[in-house]
């Protein structure tokens, strides 16, 4: 990353979602890492991804020290794992002192639980919830984003 204060994003899982956000992201000039234990799913990626990628796994203290990522201002974890996700997410809030922190959940009974952690969360099936909620409130059309 380049150096102390500024506002790199690290996502944690280069799958659709991950590597989605990352190519946003890099769109905006903005900093960007991305982590991924299998190096072929960097392939994701955008082609004009301009950001840094990381074979490592989100847990791994010694890789993730040495990339960095104490300077990061935001930490993502999207890997296709919860406890993955929420062990990453812990290690960059306690250990990293990250400010922005934030992890997708399946699981909706483990949401209490990271919350207590002070760990934002994102959980596909309440947002797909929210949205066919609000679908059928405002009488839905032929296409939803």
């Amino acid at each position: 990353m380049t150096g102390k204060g500024n506002e790199c994003t690290v996502i944690a899982g280069c799958g659709r979602l991950g590597a989605s956000i990352a190519g946003k992201l890099s769109e905006e000039k903005k900093d960007v890492m991305v982590l991924d234990c299998d190096k072929t799913a960097f392939r994701k990626l955008p082609y004009s991804y301009g950001g840094l990628t990381l074979t490592a796994s989100a847990t791994d203290m010694e890789r993730l020290e040495a990339s960095g990522l104490a300077d990061a201002a935001a930490f993502i974890a999207v890997t296709d794992h919860d406890c993955v996700n929420i062990c990453a997410a812990q290690i960059a809030k306690k250990m990293f002192h990250i400010p922005k922190v934030v992890a997708r959940i399946y699981d909706e009974e483990k949401i209490a639980l990271v919350k207590e952690m002070g760990i934002d969360t994102i959980c596909p099936s309440e947002l797909s919830e929210k949205e066919i909620a609000n679908y059928i409130e405002i009488g839905g059309g032929t296409h939803v984003e």
